[in-house]
């Protein structure tokens, strides 16, 4: 196990209820004693809560809620997300970073939270990693009255680590670990999806293998997990024992290549029966613009619906097509069957797409039935429409059907990530 272990000094910084604290930075209010909420108010009470300040989250307010949960006795200040402004944020921090390392030593993990190498720094700073990393913090406060969580670690998945189990009690908002203290402050953690890595699914999977606490993973035997998860069940053996062989100046194979393609759409209002056919169809063109864009073709298709939370549960299924394609029609027509089949005339509030089992389709064996010409035609065409969105902007054409008053596409397209800009 030794000969696995890095010793590098690594920081995870990670921007404290990020678009609540810039939305409080804008107003010049301190995010900790401020009741602030991010979420777009002219989609109804059933629209979803983006973010809220610390001093919500303080009170046991959830950061991923409806607006119509919110406690009503707060005078609540709302926001309507601007996602522009958070990206213009977010490149300022990524700037402060930059004055302290390079950008080979840089790994940018999303809009809020980054990985920095500052191994090489110290010596230079004459700092340890925790001073190091403290002035870093204070300089994005100072700059951009932004506050961070700080994670250090010997390398990346125990900085990881530090920062989502400690930092954010620690006073200074920094915690630090080492191998040392991985059995202590590692191995007790339960239930298991509390752990980086480890999802609902993958938990449900390893109770019913007799795992319950982190622990319990890394006294098991390494081969047991292989055989059910394959290497990723090796992978979380290692984990377990905080060893991570990553190294952030590899940042290029650090991305995770799609084995799928997909998108989901939480709705801000009841959709029942046919109405959400034309959410699919929207949604088909965007999946099959992915597969186009990368070059992909896709075997398995599959498609969920969650109804309104009045009601609770939904239903997902996937079917394997008897070929690969990266067709929206057979796409769309094949969500429609696995809804005509399985709805149950309830209000639907989400609905998922999602594609996989792909091939390049430099590679394509078509089935019996298909009109080749057809499919041709409707490749091309598709293409077409790729290049005159990238030009001229992604509402500069859309089916005559985005005009219905079903339709989602144009405001969606207006925004960015499924917020206005």
């Amino acid at each position: 196990m030794e000969k696995y272990k890095i010793h590098r000094h690594i920081l995870c910084i990670d921007l404290k209820s990020f678009y609540a604290s810039v939305e409080c930075a804008l107003l010049g209010l301190d995010p900790f004693k401020t009741p602030l909420v991010v979420a777009d108010l002219s989609r109804g009470g059933g629209g979803i809560v983006l973010a809220v300040s610390p001093y919500l989250k303080s009170l046991g307010v959830p950061s991923r809620c409806r607006i119509y949960e919110l406690p009503t006795n707060l005078n609540i200040i709302y926001r309507t997300p601007q996602m522009q402004t958070y990206l213009s944020y977010s490149t300022e921090v990524l700037s402060i970073y930059l004055e302290y390392i390079s950008e080979a030593d840089l790994y940018v993990y999303s809009i809020d939270e980054a990985f920095l190498d500052v191994t090489s720094y110290l010596s230079y700073y004459q700092k340890t990693d925790e001073a190091l990393a403290l002035d870093i913090l204070n300089r994005i406060r100072e700059k951009l009255s932004l506050f961070a969580t700080c994670g250090i670690g010997e390398n990346m998945l125990m900085a990881k680590l530090a920062l989502d189990i400690e930092s954010k009690k620690a006073k200074n908002f920094i915690a630090k670990w080492q191998y040392e203290d991985i059995e202590k402050k590692l191995w007790p953690i339960a239930p298991l999806s509390e752990m980086w890595s480890i999802g609902h699914n993958m938990q449900r999977r390893l109770n019913a293998m007799g795992f319950y606490e982190i622990g319990d993973i890394a006294k098991s035997d390494p081969k047991r997990l292989k055989k059910a998860f394959g290497i990723l069940g090796e992978e979380l053996y290692y984990h377990t024992h905080g060893i991570d062989m990553s190294n952030i100046q590899d940042k290029g194979k650090l991305r995770v290549v799609s084995k799928s393609y997909g998108m989901g759409q939480t709705l801000y209002k009841d959709y029942y029966g046919r109405e959400v056919y034309q959410i699919i169809l929207e949604m088909t063109d965007e999946v099959a613009k992915r597969l186009r864009l990368h070059k992909k073709h896709a075997r398995i298709i599959h498609f969920g619906c969650g109804y309104s939370k009045a009601f609770g549960g939904g239903f997902s299924r996937q079917i394997a097509l008897p070929s690969h394609t990266s067709s929206p029609k057979v796409i769309f027509e094949t969500c429609i069957s696995i809804f005509e089949a399985y709805y149950e005339d309830l209000p639907i509030r989400h609905v998922h797409i999602s594609v996989s089992s792909l091939i390049t389709n430099d590679i394509y064996q078509p089935n019996l039935f298909e009109d080749l010409d057809d499919t041709y035609r409707e490749y091309q065409i598709g293409l077409a429409m790729d290049e005159i969105k990238t030009r001229f902007g992604k509402n500069a054409i859309n089916r005559a059907s985005s005009e219905f008053e079903s339709s989602t596409i144009k405001k969606r397209n207006a925004m960015i990530g499924g917020h206005h800009a």
